[in-house]
């Protein structure tokens, strides 16, 4: 009789230990919680760069993560201190394999942003254009004019495979482009689709100077280095199985933006301006360009 009652009660200890224990871990607080990203319109950046995201958190930047892969939506743990504190997400755009100082914050390269309301977060690439005095622009007010001549060279019998942004109805010249100023880590940069490959006319920040590739581009003639606006001559060399001179009639121009560092041989998905050279263009007359087919940039954040 003893013996059942020993037991008994060992049983009744053990039953309200794991009771107990039960009950202590129903009460422990989480220390991670779950992050959902869905975005819309993002490329694929290529081998040597990645997309990462961050949390603000008392002014400060918390990774959330890095991703590759554009298929969403997607998740992802974070501290749930960070996450519940948080008022702002952004996505920005990283070297692959970063580290050091410059993996604790955010690049210039700031794709989308937003601010948290409750706990979901709109997030659109509006940071990105802004003016001189920081109010935020529209890339579809983006404007463009371009003419066809090649002034790099001596030979005018192709002035039809060149393309600079300018307006030569004014004496002097005066830009062709109409775009908004881009924050930093970020550049214009214009292009021609050749056989369905786009080549680029080169970089540019400034719409009333030379592109960054003026000096150097492999394709321009023996005669200086062009008018002092983006634009290039394709008159020697040769890009996309196609040998220079060629004729640009037909073809199709592009001002994309651009995230700098790239190393991207495509336009990225902000295109402002796009146009299909008339297959009637005359040389040396300006020709107006349209709005590009921006995509929609944008998407929601939940915690």
């Amino acid at each position: 009789m003893k013996k059942i009652l020993n037991l008994a009660f060992a049983f009744a200890i053990a039953t309200t230990f794991v009771a107990c224990s039960d009950d202590d871990n129903n009460n422990i607080a989480p220390t991670t919680g779950d992050l959902t990203v869905d975005f819309t319109g993002l490329e694929a950046l290529g081998a040597d760069f990645v997309y990462e995201g961050w949390l603000i958190v008392n002014g400060s930047p918390v990774s959330t993560g890095t991703f590759t892969s554009v298929t969403f939506p997607q998740t992802y743990t974070v501290g749930i201190d960070d996450l519940q504190a948080a008022t702002t997400f952004v996505l920005s755009i990283e070297p692959a394999g970063e580290t050091g100082a410059e993996a604790l914050a955010p690049a210039a390269t700031k794709l989308l942003a937003g601010n948290f309301s409750g706990n979901t977060a709109s997030v659109n690439s509006d940071n990105i254009v802004v003016d001189a005095s920081g109010e935020i622009k529209d890339l579809g007010s983006s404007w463009g004019k371009y003419i066809l001549a090649t002034p790099t060279d001596n030979d005018d019998t192709n002035e039809a495979s060149g393309i600079w942004f300018l307006d030569n109805a004014n004496t002097p010249a005066i830009a062709g482009l109409g775009l908004p100023t881009l924050t930093d880590g970020w550049k214009y940069e214009g292009w021609v689709v050749i056989d369905g490959t786009p080549v680029s006319t080169g970089t540019f920040t400034y719409v009333d100077g030379a592109d960054e590739n003026a000096a150097t581009s492999p394709y321009k003639g023996s005669v200086g280095n062009g008018p002092a606006f983006p634009g290039e001559d394709y008159v020697t060399g040769s890009a996309a199985g196609v040998d220079f001179p060629t004729d640009l009639k037909g073809k199709t121009v592009v001002i994309s933006v651009e995230p700098s560092p790239d190393n991207s041989s495509a336009p990225f998905a902000l295109k402002p301006l796009a146009h299909v050279v008339p297959a009637d263009a005359m040389t040396f007359t300006v020709i107006n360009m349209v709005t590009g087919p921006l995509p929609i940039l944008s998407g929601s954040v939940t915690r």
